[in-house]
Parts: C-alpha cells; structure tokens; sequence
C-alpha cells in the first residue's frame, strides 16, 4: 500500500510525520529519514489495530468466518 505523509520540521528541531489519510496517525524523528521510519512502523500500528477493532465485531456475527487477506 501506498500512503502519502506530511513531513513539518518543528521549532525544536524534531521533524514530525503525519499520514493525513489515517486520522491520529503521527510520529516524529531526529531528521527526516527518523521520521520516516518511525511513521511506517506508526502506520503499521494503525492498520494492526483498526483490523483488531473490526475483527472484534466479525466474531460477534453468526454465519460470519473472518478470512486473513495479505496485502
């Protein structure tokens, strides 16, 4: 998947990342290459738990079997 990312260099120094498509999705870093990771593993964490949220409610349908598709 592709997911663009608003870099903003903070008066700190700190450079924050934020995926905008992701509501809350934020991180930060020393430099830009720092923030980039850091949000990668922020997006990956984001997407890990809005799928925990949703399977919670899969499992509570009858006739309904959760299938893990790997994207």
């Amino acid at each position: 998947m592709v997911f663009h990312v608003r870099l903003e260099h903070a008066e700190d120094g700190w450079v924050v990342a934020e995926c905008p498509a992701l509501p809350g999705c934020v991180s930060q870093g020393k430099d830009e290459k720092e923030a980039l990771e850091n949000i990668k593993e922020a997006i990956i964490g984001w997407l890990w738990a809005e799928d925990q949220k949703a399977l919670s409610t899969l499992k509570l349908e009858q006739g309904c079997q959760p299938v893990v598709v790997v994207v």
